[in-house]
């Protein structure tokens, strides 16, 4: 190499970008969201609901509410306590800001105030908050009625209280950055099977989504007090089913574990797994531990009853699979999933607990 070269690609500390606040989002945002397509405009929208689901799964929300308006905004209204208004006692500065600005920020580090959650544990809002043109914050906390705008992620006004109330809860409004993302066009099917999927994972939330759209009025409500097991019947809607749902539910090691399965004559297999309300597409150790713990039942169970032929014959995991409709619900503390969008479940520990 020439000594031209050499002085021409030299490493230096001036060669290495700081990006500040929530630069770096806008400036990788695939690493966060996945995607700019449609389908990263819409985990916008979960991240938002996830903050608020997290509220109820702490005790603290029953109802929320998601409307799709005009101009290609998003508003999420829930009752829960309300994003944080004092002082940080670190940073100075509000909570909500705190929240919206900082990335790796948020309360859900804090086991006290959240034992399981679903967000993306302090990522979520603040890169919600990075990808849009502008977010408004609005929150019923205390008997007062605050609010604050960023745009881009940073912030535009001042907390401030603009009115009394008697309500509790957040309202986030929010348009996504056309800079950023290649379609501002939301699908109300797409996101309405997610909160369909939602309501059942939370036996007893309201979710409301309306779509107030010109050209596009509609308006679904979802609510089941039979949760998972429910879902396992609208997953079976078109088959014939076999039995009625069988439902488990235990908690071991702070770890809590509903299954819903039941067996339809179809030859397929159908098998669900959530964790934190998470979908899981591609399973992990909670779906791992759940086969291997059906296949050895179903064995020991034929064995004991001289159901099988030959004493030596063992039905297979497809054999037991074959026909089953099945929902897994994990909800547990720290979760290690596999990539930032959480399509796989890594904690090696969670197969034993489920297996048990």
């Amino acid at each position: 190499m020439s000594q031209e070269m050499d002085l021409n690609n030299k490493y230096e500390a001036k060669n290495i970008q700081v990006l500040k606040g929530l630069e770096a989002v806008r400036k990788r945002p695939s690493m966060y969201i996945g995607t700019t397509s449609q389908r990263g405009l819409h985990h916008l929208v979960y991240e938002v609901v996830d903050n608020s689901i997290d509220e109820a799964l702490a005790g603290f929300c029953k109802k929320i509410k998601i409307e799709l308006l005009e101009g290609d905004k998003v508003r999420v209204t829930d009752d829960g306590r309300g994003i944080p208004v004092d002082i940080h006692p670190s940073e100075k500065i509000p909570g909500v800001e705190v929240a919206m600005t900082m990335l790796h920020a948020g309360g859900k580090f804090d086991r006290s105030t959240y034992k399981v959650s679903g967000g993306l544990h302090g990522v979520g809002v603040s890169v919600v908050n990075a990808l849009s043109e502008y977010l408004e914050v609005e929150i019923f906390k205390e008997g007062k009625d605050y609010h604050q705008r960023y745009e881009r992620g940073k912030k535009a006004t001042k907390l401030k209280v603009v009115g009394d109330t008697k309500k509790t809860g957040t309202r986030i409004t929010f348009r996504p950055d056309p800079k950023i993302f290649d379609t501002l066009e939301f699908d109300f099917e797409g996101l309405s099977s997610r909160f369909l999927e939602l309501a059942y994972l939370n036996a007893g939330i309201r979710i409301v989504f309306t779509d107030e759209r010109s050209g596009s009025k509609r308006k679904e409500i979802f609510e089941f007090s039979g949760g998972i097991k429910s879902f396992v019947e609208y997953l079976s809607d078109t088959k014939k089913p076999l039995h009625k749902p069988i439902y488990l539910a235990k908690e071991i090691k702070q770890t809590i574990i509903e299954i819903a399965m039941q067996y339809t004559d179809s030859y397929q297999e159908a098998i669900f797994t959530y964790v934190n309300n998470i979908n899981t597409h591609e399973g992990g150790t909670h779906l791992s531990g759940f086969k291997a713990a059906l296949t050895r039942t179903l064995n020991d169970y034929a064995k004991k009853n001289n159901l099988l032929k030959k004493a030596d014959f063992t039905l297979s995991g497809d054999d037991v699979r074959e026909g089953l409709t099945a929902v897994i619900s994990i909800k547990m503390i720290d979760p290690q999933f596999e990539g930032q969008t959480k399509t796989k479940l890594g904690n090696s520990e969670i197969k034993g607990v489920v297996e048990t």
